[in-house]
């Protein structure tokens, strides 16, 4: 059985596509992941509860961990590139994957949960979890380079990914905070993490089935074997981050945004936010719900600018924008600082406009960087002839998660300058002016930082719309060679 695929031309170029109903139960991969990464996002709570360790250790473990999921990276991408059997290899190692997130999330939550266990089974089972997701997310980034090339199709990858993780991350949200939380005080607790753990693990199991239906035509030796004296190797790897500049720039300015976003998901953080500063935790699920609307729209009005412009001229667009709105966050943070902001008619308001204009813009950034990695893949294979989508996302995973693996420990350091080094933050607490600064600094400000030096990265970046139709011809003629 072979991919339902039909070829146009454009700018002198062959450019494969593939049916959207394909499209999009293929990256519903990102919906499986998803789970996983709302689910994991509690974790600060079930090691100070579940396993009795304070809250700034939790944020160092968290550190280690993600240094961890990094090195991981590089390893699982060379093997994932010389692995190619007659089934594949995106199913094989997503379902590997699956398998050890499960097992590590229902470990953490429930089964060795709130047992007297150690700090030592607690860093096992969460590095456990890294290895799993580490082989599940880097076949799920190869889809997009093999489905298509054609640049029109190759940003709703981007929007299919970004819709599937922001209903997930709704979904999973409104579950905890307007079911969950209230049934147990609104206090997190460890029968509430057990369930979070059940839930999470099902549904994810359900998307990576219909993921597996959608890429199993694609998922074939054929799209992966392109000459016979490739051969990846960590000095393949080495020359790819030594001499890829365009690689050298996204990586920049991914992992930057992405810093940010670490920090500011963090639970304690949003914590802060709704839960004290905004005096409504319920209502971030709510206002995420809402939100939905509004950021699909951005969602396909970015792939469409995407698709006229090329992803760096998209990225750089979007992201102005963004850090505007967030300098208007930072002023409506201070003016509503004595008071919270759900009892301040005008400010909630002003909130809640603010928050689902900016929720969407950060998804038309995300779905101009998803299809920026893919040009970077393409790029590569015109650059060096070498054909190796799991190496390249190998290589950026690994740098972006040593750098994003600070994310915890900032977090939990920044809470912990303002009181909480031994407990958690719970929507319970009291709003002072401390909160205020550190929670507009950590949630407003260090976004802001991460968008400067984006826009600094991709402003001589070669992943232009004119290179990649150059880049194109390039890649044909070299299959024409092959052939």
């Amino acid at each position: 059985m072979k991919a339902k695929t039909r070829e146009i031309n454009t700018d002198g170029v062959q450019y494969r596509k593939v049916s959207n109903a394909r499209l999009i139960l293929a990256m519903s991969h990102a919906a499986s992941i998803g789970c996983f990464t709302s689910a994991i996002g509690y974790v600060s709570y079930a090691a100070n509860l579940g396993f009795g360790i304070p809250i700034l250790l939790v944020g160092t473990l968290m550190t280690i961990a993600r240094i961890f999921d990094g090195i991981t990276d590089p390893l699982v991408s060379l093997l994932v590139d010389r692995v190619n059997t007659k089934f594949g290899k995106l199913r094989i190692f997503m379902s590997m994957g699956w398998l050890l997130e499960s097992v590590s999330i229902m470990a953490l939550y429930q089964w060795a949960c709130g047992k007297g266990h150690s700090v030592l089974l607690f860093m096992v089972l969460y590095l456990l979890y890294y290895i799993g997701y580490t082989m599940q997310n880097m076949a799920g980034q190869m889809i997009s380079p093999v489905i298509t090339n054609d640049p029109k199709q190759r940003p709703m990858v981007g929007v299919w990914n970004t819709i599937y993780t922001y209903i997930i991350a709704i979904v999973t949200s409104m579950a905890v905070a307007v079911v969950l939380l209230p049934r147990f005080g609104n206090e997190y607790t460890l029968e509430l993490l057990g369930i979070v753990a059940k839930l999470m693990v099902a549904i994810s199991f359900l998307f990576l089935v219909l993921c597996m239906i959608g890429i199993s035509p694609i998922d074939r030796p054929e799209n992966f074997v392109k000459s016979e004296s490739q051969h990846v190797s960590p000095k393949t790897m080495l020359n790819l981050i030594a001499h890829n500049s365009a690689l050298q720039r996204f990586v920049i300015a991914a992992t930057s945004d992405k810093l940010a976003m670490q920090i500011t998901n963090q639970a304690i953080i949003s914590t802060v936010l709704y839960g004290i500063i905004v005096g409504n935790m319920a209502f971030s699920a709510f206002l995420n719900m809402v939100a939905i609307i509004p950021s699909f729209i951005f969602a396909f009005v970015s792939a469409k600018y995407t698709g006229k412009h090329g992803s760096r001229d998209s990225i750089t667009f979007w992201t102005r924008i963004c850090i505007y709105v967030n300098l208007i966050f930072v002023l409506l943070m201070f003016f509503s600082a004595h008071t919270a902001i759900a009892a301040h008619p005008v400010a909630m308001v002003a909130f809640v406009v603010l928050t689902l204009l900016a929720n969407g813009l950060r998804v038309a950034v995300s779905t101009g960087t998803s299809s920026m990695l893919a040009d970077v893949v393409d790029y590569e294979a015109a650059r060096s002839g070498n054909y190796m989508p799991g190496t390249v996302s190998g290589v950026y995973g690994f740098i972006d998660k040593l750098v994003s693996s600070l994310g915890a420990l900032i977090a939990t350091a920044c809470v912990a300058m303002i009181g909480y080094t031994t407990t958690a933050p719970q929507p319970t607490d009291s709003k002072t002016m401390p909160i205020v600064i550190m929670g507009t600094f950590l949630v407003y400000v260090v976004p802001i930082i991460g968008w400067v030096l984006t826009l600094i990265a991709l402003k001589n970046t070669p992943i232009t719309k004119e290179e990649m139709v150059e880049v194109q011809k390039k890649i044909a003629g070299l299959k024409r060679e092959e052939e």
